[in-house]
């Protein structure tokens, strides 16, 4: 599997990751990534009412902000959170974000 770029541990940012985890839609594919490591983009967005061009720009953000880390396996891309360098660069944010993000999901309209 081919790695795609995204960026060193020690050069992750607050700015970036926040706002990455501003828009509700990059918010819910980062709670089901972190749920199902190692699935592939498709999968993980199966029933948001996305469209394919608008979800390939939302992982790509996801990925720059150094939220996921994405590689290319034959004709998918497989998404793995990286919770071990968020962790280390800003311990304890996300935990309560996805657990908001969880709570809001129903209403959020996206499915």
């Amino acid at each position: 599997m081919r790695p795609l770029p995204e960026p060193a541990r020690e050069s992750l940012t607050l700015a970036p990751v926040l706002h990455a985890l501003g828009d509700p839609v990059r918010l819910e594919l980062v709670r089901r990534a972190w749920g199902e490591p190692e699935s592939t983009c498709s999968a993980l967005a199966d029933g948001l009412k996305v469209p394919m061009s608008t979800l390939t720009n939302h992982w790509r953000i996801l990925r720059e902000a150094g939220l996921i880390s994405m590689s290319v396996d034959g004709r998918h891309r497989r998404v793995r959170p990286r919770a071990d360098d968020l962790d280390d660069r800003f311990p304890g944010l996300l935990d309560p974000i996805l657990r908001l993000g969880a709570a809001e999901a129903p209403d959020s309209g996206l499915l």
